[in-house]
C-alpha cells in the first residue's frame, strides 16, 4: 500500500513538473514572439521617423524660405547678377521688344526703297546693342531695387506664389509664367535716351528705379510704344506639366500641419526607442535610414528638377532656369548634405558603442593607443620641462626673429583687422614668452656652480 502511495505521488509530481514545464515553453514563447514584434515595430516606426524627419526638413526650409518675405528676398536676390540668367532674360526680353514694335519694319519705312536691302544688317546691329542695354539694366542698381520690390510685393500679398496670387509669378496646373514687363519698361527708356528716332517719338515710360510699379503698368506702355500688347507680352512661360503645381499643393498642405508633423516625428522617435528591446541597434538603424531618406529625397527633388528642364527650350533659356533653381535650392541641399554626414556619423558611432567583434578590436586599440601616448607625453613634457628652457636660452635670438617672421607672413595672408589684430597679441605674447625663459635661464642664479663667475675676496686694508 505504501508503495502504490509513493508510485501515485511520483506520478503526480511528474505531472506537475511537465505541466511547469508546459507553461514555461508557453511563457517563453510569448515573450520571444512579443520580444520579435517589439523589435519589428521599432525598426517600422524608425524607419518612417527618418523619412518623416527628412521631410519635415523640406518643410522647415520651405516654411522659412518660399513663406517667409525677408529670407525669400535674400534667397531671390542675387539672380538677376547671374550670368547664366542675365543671358536668358536679355535674350528672351530683346526677343519680345523686336515682336512689339517690329523693328525692322521700322528701320525699312525710314530707308529709301533702293536702301532697303541693309534693314537686315541694320537690324540684327540694332539687336545687339538692345540686348547689351537689356543687360545693363538688369546689372545695375535700379533694377535691383525694382527686382526686390517684385520679391517683396510677391510675399506682402500672403504667400502670393504658394497660393496662386502673384502678379509676377503666376502658377496653373500645367505652367508657371514670370512678368518681365517692368524690366521692359526700363530698357525702353534707356533705348529712348540713346536713339530718340527709333521709335519715331519721345516716349515718356515711368522710371521704375525707386521699386515702385504702377498697377496699370501694361497701359502705358502700350500708349507709349502706340501698338497694343499681346496678352501674353513679356511673360515667360515655363512649362513642367502640373509638377510645380503639385509642389505648390503639397507645400501649402504641409504649412497648415507642419507643426503637427514634426511633433508627430518627434514622438515616433521616442515610441520607437521606448519599445525597442535594443536601443543602440535602434540608432544605428535610424542613422543608416537617414541617409537613405535623405538621398532618395535629393533623388525625387533632382528629377522634378530635370523634368521641369526639359520643359525649356535647349539653350541659354535652359540655361538660365537652371542657374535659377540651382540657386533657390542651394539651401536646401546643404541640409540634405548635413542629414546624410548626421545619419552616418550616428550610425557609425552607435556601433562602434556596441558589442560587435570590429567594434570591440577597434576600442582596444584606440585604449591602448591613448595609454601609450599618454606615457610619450608625459616622457616629452619631463623632457622638454628639463630640457627646452635651456634650449630656448641658448637660441633666443633665432626664436625671437622667426616669430616675427611667421607673424609677418599671417599678416600678409589674413588682411582682416581681426585677424591682424589676433596675430598682433600672439607674436606679442611669444616673444615676451621667449625673453623672459631666455632671460631666467641665462641668470647667474640659474647657472651651475662650476659654471658661475667668480668674485674675489676684497684684499684686506
Amino acid at each position: 500500500m505504501t508503495q502504490q502511495m509513493e508510485t501515485d505521488e511520483v506520478a503526480r509530481l511528474r505531472d506537475e513538473v511537465a505541466s511547469l514545464q508546459s507553461r514555461l515553453e508557453d511563457r517563453r514563447r510569448r515573450q520571444f514572439a512579443l520580444l520579435a514584434l517589439r523589435r519589428v515595430a521599432a525598426a517600422v516606426f524608425i524607419m518612417i521617423t527618418a523619412f518623416a524627419l527628412v521631410a519635415s526638413v523640406v518643410g522647415l526650409w520651405a516654411a522659412t524660405t518660399v513663406l517667409s518675405t525677408d529670407r525669400w528676398v535674400s534667397t531671390v536676390a542675387p539672380l538677376p547678377k547671374d550670368p547664366k540668367i542675365a543671358a536668358a532674360v536679355a535674350e528672351y526680353s530683346t526677343t519680345q521688344l523686336f515682336s512689339a514694335i517690329d523693328v525692322e519694319q521700322r528701320i525699312k519705312d525710314v530707308l529709301p526703297q533702293q536702301a532697303a536691302f541693309v534693314a537686315g544688317p541694320i537690324t540684327s546691329q540694332l539687336r545687339t546693342q538692345i540686348r547689351n542695354t537689356v543687360d545693363n539694366v538688369m546689372q545695375s542698381d535700379q533694377f535691383q531695387k525694382i527686382w526686390v520690390e517684385l520679391n517683396e510685393r510677391v510675399h506682402d500679398r500672403m504667400m502670393a506664389i504658394i497660393n496662386n496670387e502673384s502678379n509676377v509669378v503666376t502658377v496653373s496646373e500645367q505652367s508657371v509664367q514670370i512678368d518681365l514687363l517692368p524690366l521692359i519698361n526700363q530698357v525702353l527708356r534707356d533705348l529712348s535716351a540713346q536713339l530718340p528716332t527709333l521709335f519715331g517719338r519721345t516716349i515718356t515710360l515711368p522710371d521704375l528705379s525707386s521699386g515702385e510699379i504702377p498697377e496699370n503698368l501694361r497701359v502705358r506702355v502700350q500708349d507709349a510704344l502706340g501698338v497694343t500688347l499681346p496678352a501674353n507680352f513679356a511673360q515667360f512661360t515655363v512649362y513642367d506639366n502640373g509638377q510645380l503645381y503639385a509642389v505648390q499643393q503639397s507645400v501649402s498642405a504641409a504649412k497648415r500641419y507642419l507643426a503637427l508633423f514634426v511633433t508627430g516625428t518627434v514622438v515616433l522617435l521616442l515610441l520607437a526607442l521606448l519599445i525597442s528591446p535594443w536601443r543602440r541597434r535602434t540608432l544605428v538603424q535610424l542613422g543608416l535610414w537617414l541617409v537613405v531618406a535623405a538621398v532618395a529625397v535629393s533623388a525625387v527633388l533632382r528629377g522634378i528638377r530635370d523634368q521641369l528642364l526639359e520643359q525649356v527650350p535647349e539653350g541659354v533659356y535652359r540655361d538660365g532656369v537652371a542657374a535659377a533653381v540651382t540657386s533657390v535650392f542651394s539651401l536646401l541641399r546643404t541640409r540634405g548634405t548635413q542629414l546624410i554626414w548626421i545619419g552616418a556619423i550616428l550610425a557609425v558611432v552607435c556601433y562602434l558603442c556596441g558589442p560587435g567583434r570590429g567594434a570591440v578590436w577597434l576600442r582596444r586599440q584606440v585604449a591602448r593607443g591613448a595609454v601609450a601616448a599618454g606615457h610619450a607625453s608625459a616622457r616629452g613634457g619631463r623632457w622638454l620641462g628639463a630640457n627646452a628652457p635651456g634650449w630656448i636660452a641658448a637660441h633666443r635670438d633665432v626664436l625671437r626673429v622667426s616669430g616675427l617672421v611667421v607673424g609677418g607672413i599671417l599678416a600678409l595672408i589674413l588682411s582682416s583687422w581681426t585677424s591682424l589684430l589676433i596675430i598682433l597679441i600672439v607674436v606679442a605674447a611669444y616673444e615676451v614668452a621667449v625673453t623672459l625663459i631666455g632671460r631666467s635661464e641665462s641668470s647667474p642664479d640659474s647657472l651651475p656652480e662650476s659654471e658661475a663667475p667668480s668674485h674675489p675676496e676684497p684684499a684686506p686694508l
